[in-house]
């Protein structure tokens, strides 16, 4: 039973503090932020550069089902699920009324009548929630956030890995395969959040312990390493990757995240429809873009941008860049902004002097053959 104030754990708990992890409060769970010897800038290199494991069962899990599951899926979430066929993964968004994002997600389309959802973990119940409420006659919406555990493999060498295990590798990039390991079903999606080729399975709950083993045991023999939640939050930032609640929120719409492209335009309903069909009329007042420090310094969150016309925008995730080895960051600016352009970041009262680039910030390899 789960108190108010407790952290939920996961299924790896005890694998991740024999390790000695750093840990950290994600989305209510005890989550591993970095692993001894080296860190975020180790484990960020290991997953460019060879092979990292990720735990990341935090993540929620829901399926929907039922006759006509996907078509009531697809009245509902922004993206258009007539863009994939069973056995392909989507990303999607769960707005609100106003255009504003309750929640990204990963979308799994089983068959016209299952959908298996993977939303970020604390916004879990709000996107179930939303979906009970409105689900018509005959159509179940069950959350699942302790039936599957989450594992990422992220890096070149991701195939070799699962091959290791005789687990299925090769599919092109979004789709999935349902199989089974060690007599235990298990999702094999080529998914990721890290900008390199690379699998995110959803072993059993209760098997997530013994692949975590078998996945460590396999990658080793690659120079693969455990990685946790800071590195996973540098090669997504390195990627121009939004995180909800900084690039997406309620107050933050797909329009201004550049994820207008995960939303079915041409669609007669989803949620939040007209008040974005609106903005996109309109246009956004701001647009997510890339920062780049020119100076030594590392902007942060919260940052306020400027140029010598004044405040221009804000930043929304700020780190340094392991594999530019200098600061950058993501932020809301204006539309007046321009790519190239100089802006003075805010960094604890220290001006600090960034250009404008288009992320990402690093090549991506995410659908390298």
């Amino acid at each position: 039973m789960v108190t108010p104030t407790a952290l939920r754990t996961s299924p790896l708990d005890a694998r991740h503090r024999a390790l000695g992890a750093k840990m950290a409060d994600f989305g209510g769970w005890s989550m591993p932020i970095e692993y001894p010897g080296g860190g975020v800038v180790r484990e960020h290199t290991a997953v460019r550069e060879a092979v990292g494991v990720f735990d990341v069962s935090h993540l929620g899990k829901a399926v929907v089902r039922g006759p006509g599951a996907a078509a009531y899926v697809d009245t509902a979430l922004a993206n258009a699920l007539s863009r994939i066929v069973p056995g392909q993964a989507q990303y999607t968004l769960c707005c609100d009324e106003s255009g504003g994002v309750v929640d990204d997600l990963i979308l799994y389309l089983r068959s016209p009548d299952e959908v298996l959802l993977v939303p970020n973990a604390a916004n879990t119940a709000e996107v179930v929630r939303r979906l009970q409420e409105q689900a018509p006659s005959g159509i179940e919406v069950v959350g699942q956030h302790e039936a599957y555990g989450v594992l990422a493999v992220q890096g070149r060498h991701s195939d070799a890995v699962l091959e290791a295990l005789g687990l299925p590798t090769g599919h092109d990039y979004m789709s999935f395969v349902d199989t089974t390991w060690r007599g235990s079903p298990i999702v094999v999606c080529r998914t990721g959040y890290t900008g390199e080729r690379g699998y995110e399975l959803l072993p059993a709950w209760d098997a997530a312990a013994e692949l975590w083993d078998a996945l460590l045991e396999a990658a080793a023999a690659h120079g693969g390493l455990p990685a946790g939640l800071g590195a996973r939050d540098t090669l997504r930032t390195e990627m121009g990757y939004p995180l909800h609640g900084h690039e997406l929120s309620l107050t933050i719409s797909p329009l201004q995240a550049r994820s207008g492209w995960a939303v079915g335009w041409d669609k007669p309903a989803f949620w939040g429809r007209d008040a974005l069909l609106a903005e996109k009329a309109a246009g956004a007042s701001r647009l997510l873009r890339g920062v780049l420090a020119l100076d030594r310094g590392i902007p942060r969150d919260g940052c306020t941008v400027s140029t010598d016309a004044g405040q221009v925008g804000v930043t929304t995730s700020g780190t340094f860049s392991p594999s530019l080895k200098q600061g950058i960051a993501l932020a809301l600016l204006d539309r007046s902004v321009a790519v190239d352009d100089e802006v003075t970041v805010d960094v604890r009262g220290r001006a600090l002097r960034c250009r404008v680039v288009k992320p990402p910030f690093v090549q991506t390899q995410t659908r390298t053959p």
